[in-house]
């Protein structure tokens, strides 16, 4: 694991990088006459929010050669982050100009230069659309299809005006150099944007998918099965996901994250294991026999361990889909390492692959607990609220050190297992987390 840990921390330092770069570029030559430690920290302040939206572009370009030391997922869980850090840091830029120096709310005036306040109002608007909508899509009710194209859109035009502002104002990018240095660095963002939403959908396009059966699971689940039409399929490891176009264009807006249910072991189909939980999902039952499907992936590196002694996992509700994946695979290629579920449920009604499951705890080294909120008559189980005292009594006495430990399903039960984890004194490269909330 350490290998994998480097590998993160390299990353982590290229993506700092570019705005320590974007310093030094503006610092080369023949510096400009100080000003004030206020006016020149809020101009290293816009400097730096530019680099970092840039390569905001790069995150989420998705491509696996860049994701596998972290995984797809931790990769947007980043992006996220550092986007909220990237649009503070804009917002703060001309925020703490004005505030050191008022003649800089010039650049807003319409009747100065209408265009440049223009274009700097569109952005400072832009931004905090950005923020809000991020952050509070679903209390506003913005459907993702159209919060994507919206994210998109904006991003696209803030980095553009970015560019257009560094050139004429000139101030620390007045050699040819220091220009094209911020032409190129804004251009690659540019291209990465059209190669994401543009050339990589075409490409998905000449390898399609079909439709081949759709099943009702429980809990207001559905099981799309898709088969490769026209090619050979794509490889994937037990418990990755891919982006799927539900419709027959990959430039359709609904493209959704959803993970591989199917064993790894099969060549070429798979299959989805999609819960009604809002936007085009609510329909996904109606997906008739023979519609298209556009992917990308697979993604991400939660997947089986090969050195693990044993597995634990601990799912809730839809998060179940990557571990049966993984059981799945495991029962395929005859491992015999010894597994625990541990599977958070409404109701035992509703518990998806309830019958599957059941059958693999009789077919293969399976120990299987349920947690339903609500228990039926005569339930002896666990029941509630996934919590502390439940993980002590069904997990406590596996060893945190020679088992792996899966996570996945809603955010509390998530950071309550893994706080639980860490107290019990559990390597990190022993934990493995996948959280659906990645746009």
């Amino acid at each position: 694991m350490r290998p994998l840990l480097a590998q993160a921390a390299i990353w982590t330092l290229v993506y700092l990088a570019a705005p320590l770069l974007a310093l030094l570029v503006a610092v080369l030559g023949d510096p400009p006459a100080p000003r004030g430690f206020w006016v020149e920290f809020g101009v290293a302040l816009g400097f730096i929010a530019l680099a970092m939206l840039v390569m905001q572009f790069a995150l989420t370009a998705r491509f696996r050669r860049l994701a596998p030391p972290v995984g797809l997922d931790a990769m947007m869980q980043f992006h996220r982050q550092a986007g909220l850090v990237a649009v503070t840091y804009a917002l703060a830029h001309p925020v703490v100009l004005i505030l050191a120096e008022p003649s800089f709310l010039a650049f807003y005036n319409p009747f100065d230069q209408f265009a440049r306040a223009a274009a700097l109002l569109f952005v400072t608007f832009a931004l905090l659309a950005l923020l809000v909508s991020t952050y509070w899509r679903g209390a506003l009710g913005i459907s993702y299809e159209w919060w994507r194209r919206a994210h998109a859109f904006l991003a696209t035009m803030i980095v553009f005006v970015g560019l257009v502002h560094v050139q004429r104002v000139g101030h620390y990018v007045d050699s040819i150099g220091q220009r094209a240095f911020w032409v190129v660095f804004v251009g690659f963002a540019l291209c990465l944007m059209l190669y994401t939403r543009v050339v990589k959908p075409w490409l998905m396009a000449k390898r399609p998918y079909r439709v081949s059966a759709v099943r009702r699971e429980r809990g207001r689940s559905w099981t799309i099965a898709l088969e490769p039409e026209g090619h050979e399929g794509m490889r994937f490891e037990a418990g990755q996901f891919v982006w799927a176009t539900l419709g027959g264009s990959p430039y359709a807006m609904r493209e959704h994250p959803f993970t591989i249910a199917s064993s790894a072991e099969r060549a070429g189909a798979f299959e989805l294991t999609i819960k009604e939980l809002g936007d085009a999902t609510n329909r996904i039952g109606e997906t008739p026999v023979g519609a298209r499907f556009c992917i990308d992936g697979p993604h991400g590196r939660f997947t089986l361990d090969p050195r693990a002694e044993g597995f634990v996992f601990i799912a809730g509700g839809i998060g179940i889909t990557p571990m049966m994946s993984m059981l799945r695979t495991l029962r395929d290629r005859g491992d015999t390492r010894p597994c625990t579920l541990v599977y958070g449920v409404a109701s035992l009604d509703n518990a998806i692959f309830l019958d599957e499951l059941r059958a693999l705890s009789e077919s293969m080294p399976l120990r299987l607990e349920f947690v339903p909120d609500e228990p039926p008559d005569g339930w002896a189980g666990a029941s509630g609220m996934m919590s502390a005292e439940t993980l002590d009594r069904l997990v406590g006495a596996e060893d945190v050190r020679r088992r792996v430990w899966y996570i996945c399903g809603p955010e509390p039960m998530m950071d309550l297992t893994e706080r639980w984890l860490r107290k019990r004194g559990a390597p990190l490269a022993n934990v493995r987390a996948e959280r659906f909330k990645i746009v």
